[in-house]
């Protein structure tokens, strides 16, 4: 479906004001530097007041603050980042229809319980026990373990594994390659260094609205529970240990590992590449940047980044310590040979 809006019907559908060429044609959305005649982009960071100035988009979104350069249509809303994502729906492609049912080529062995228009892509695999809710679709190759619950209106893509005895929440999304409930990392070594492994008979819990990005994996509990909360977002190629905890809409960025036990908690933010050692907490609206490795209980509602974590404006200081080594060594080499200079000899 092509759909065309002017910019004065988007400012509309949003609530906002425009300034501008309302009657302007806008077809489609696109990043800012890379926006054609007709394309509509939108911009948060005044960073980009520089590619905004030269863009050859019909219409920007921008904040109701903006006060930079502009060759085009503006729309002011309170939030940008929300506002494009409203548009973007608008002029996205409509959504696969899966078809409902069974494919021919998978296997549902007997006994599972299927909901109401649950579709069930080629080659996938659902084991004796498992339980699929209404609306649910597995698109192609996946593995459902044996007693594996999953809510309403989930969607999972192809190579998902979802091992036994795991439970997902409904509206979850788990993308390609993702994998819950595979055996936590525990074993035992002796007094020649042989190691054996310590049976994992935990599971894994996932609330409601989460999504687990492409290749990330979930390690069931060693006893207990792995748990991720109502709303969590989980990037690609993230490890998550056995018996962690993370608490309700809290984020975590591409590539970070999440030792056992750990507990995060409410609305943290762990950014891409951090590590997190196991046994520790990191409190409620905690912020952990990038590459950091947090070794230690971060407070909620903190800023922490560095290796090790530390609080961040502590970290930005030592790093700039660090890159002035160069012209402190230097700098010592040289008092150093004046006063060599003024010692008496011996």
């Amino acid at each position: 479906m092509h759909v065309v809006l002017t910019v004065e019907e988007i400012a509309q559908r949003l609530g906002a004001r425009f300034e501008g060429d309302g009657r302007l044609e806008i077809t489609g959305v696109a990043g800012v530097r890379h926006a054609q005649p007709g394309e509509i982009s939108f911009v948060a960071n005044p960073r980009y007041a520089g590619d905004v100035a030269e863009t050859r988009a019909s219409a920007v979104v921008v904040d109701k603050k903006w006060d930079r350069p502009c060759p085009c249509a503006l729309i002011r809303v309170d939030n940008p980042d929300a506002a494009f994502a409203g548009v973007a729906e608008v002029f996205a492609p409509p959504p696969i229809d899966y078809p409902v049912g069974v494919h021919p080529t998978a296997y549902v062995a007997e006994g599972v319980e299927l909901g109401h228009r649950v579709a069930i892509g080629p080659h996938c695999v659902v084991e004796a026990g498992a339980r699929i809710g209404d609306d649910t679709v597995l698109v192609g190759a996946c593995y459902i373990g044996h007693g594996v619950t999953i809510g309403k209106a989930c969607r999972c893509y192809p190579g998902v594994s979802i091992r036994e005895y795991a439970t997902i929440g409904s509206r979850v999304i788990l993308h390609n390659g993702a994998v819950v409930g595979s055996d936590g990392f525990g074993y035992t070594v002796d007094e020649k260094g042989v190691r054996t492994k310590i049976p994992q008979i935990g599971t894994v819990e996932i609330g409601d609205d989460v999504e687990i990005g492409a290749n990330s994996t979930i390690d069931r509990a060693r006893f207990g529970v792995t748990r991720i909360g109502n709303g969590v977002k989980i990037d690609n190629l993230v490890q998550i240990a056995h018996n962690v905890m993370i608490g309700d809409h809290s984020v975590v960025v591409a590539q970070v590992g999440v030792a056992g036990s750990a507990v995060i908690g409410r609305h943290v933010i762990i950014a891409g590449q951090a590590g997190v050692a196991g046994h520790i907490s990191i409190g409620d609206g905690a912020i952990v940047g990038g590459q950091s490795a947090v070794t230690k209980n971060v407070p909620p509602k903190t800023f922490v980044s560095g290796y090790p974590a530390m609080p961040h404006e502590k970290s930005t200081r030592l790093n700039a310590h660090i890159r002035n080594l160069p012209d402190l060594k230097k700098r010592v080499a040289e008092i150093e040979a004046r006063v060599n200079k003024l010692m008496p000899e011996k």
